[in-house]
């Protein structure tokens, strides 16, 4: 009997898309070692911005943390309207670009590329890029064999987002289910993941987060009250102030959030989502503050998970400058002001001026995803 060694056995193991495409650039390398780096940049069709997100190669990386519009980037904006690949044999043609990311990939050393749209069910995901040091190396043949391998990466990241689309859909509908039992409904959750996003790309530097936290803090946002699907109507709904007892009711919504999470996992078979501790943290911690008097756990500090202290001033600021049937919204200025306050007390310092010195993102936020009469 003969053997053989299946080199994209480990594309089968639970982990994350960058382990998973570091696998894949280790088998392309044994037969096309010019291909010194692989990288993929993800698509929010919302906002038509385009975010780096994971990368392969044995260099560091020299676009992370990288985001720009699609619309603002002429070649890709053609790639994707076309939908077509895009081969550059010598990339001197961009030596002198006007597109920082372009000038960047020339002047770190790159001489060839290949970049191909990351399109499922005729939406656009984002994109891929393969790199080499030298020129003139992506012939026909090279260039069938990456096709084949881009179509591989495409399915691993809808994969990956599929899973999560799926517990944020099961959360929505159970909202809808019953009658938008939470008043924070509308756009809160749009908006609220991407003021997170931004303070996470923002404390990328300090706290050398990856392109996949990020994301993945974006991602797993919206779920931070998921918990409150446990809370019966009586206090969740109630026009006046909580009594002590329902307040305590209303606290175990933390717990009751990181149960259902795991349920939702096991119930989904969707325990391959990668980062999955995030989810939890964000669930259980979303509540806890700096001083030490939040819940469920009373952590101080530092002790509280940063995803979660990330999403704790994302959810503050958006409950802050939005219309409620108990209040009017606050001005940007007005919740600028309040969250200094709160800093270091409730809220995380850190955190608070990273989402306060993007006050022109936070505009265009709120500009994409306004509420109108029906929320």
């Amino acid at each position: 009997m003969n053997t053989h060694a299946d080199q994209w056995q480990k594309l089968n193991d639970s982990g994350s898309i960058v382990a998973k495409l570091a696998t894949i650039h280790q088998v392309m390398q044994k037969h096309l070692p010019f291909i010194s780096r692989i990288a993929v940049a993800m698509y929010d069709a919302q906002t038509d911005y385009l975010s780096t997100f994971a990368y392969s190669s044995a260099e560091t990386s020299p676009l992370t943390h990288y985001q720009a519009k699609l619309a603002d980037c002429f070649a890709l904006n053609e790639i994707a309207k076309t939908g077509q690949p895009r081969v550059i044999n010598d990339l001197a043609i961009y030596a002198d670009s006007e597109h920082v990311h372009a000038q960047i990939i020339y002047h770190s050393g790159y001489r060839a590329s290949y970049t191909l749209p990351l399109f499922w069910d005729g939406h656009l995901l984002g994109f891929i890029f393969f790199n080499a040091h030298e020129h003139n190396v992506f012939d026909e043949k090279v260039l069938n064999e990456l096709d084949v391998i881009a179509h591989m990466i495409t399915l691993m990241l809808y994969n990956e987002k599929s899973h999560i689309n799926t517990l944020l859909a099961t959360l929505k509908s159970a909202i809808e289910m019953t009658h938008s039992r939470d008043p924070e409904t509308g756009c809160h959750l749009e908006r609220m993941s991407r003021y997170a996003r931004l303070i996470a790309q923002n404390l990328a530097e300090k706290y050398h987060l990856s392109d996949q936290y990020i994301e993945h803090v974006f991602l797993f946002a919206p779920l931070h009250d998921l918990g409150k699907l446990a809370i019966p109507d009586r206090i969740l709904l109630k026009a006046g102030a909580l009594t002590e007892e329902e307040f305590s009711i209303m606290r175990t919504h933390s717990q009751e959030g990181q149960r259902l999470i795991d349920k939702l996992l096991a119930n989904y078979g969707l325990h391959g989502i990668t980062h999955v501790d995030m989810l939890r943290n964000i669930a259980l911690h979303h509540h806890e503050a700096i001083d030490g008097s939040g819940y469920p756990m009373g952590l101080l500090g530092n002790a509280i998970p940063l995803e979660a202290r990330i999403v704790t001033v994302a959810d503050v600021f958006d409950a802050l400058t939005s219309k409620r049937p108990y209040k009017e919204a606050w001005t940007n200025e007005a919740a600028f002001a309040h969250l200094r306050k709160l800093a270091d007390i409730k809220l995380d310092a850190e955190c608070v001026d990273a989402l306060l010195q993007n006050p022109e993102k936070i505009i265009e936020i709120q500009q994409a995803f306004k509420e109108n009469s029906f929320g």
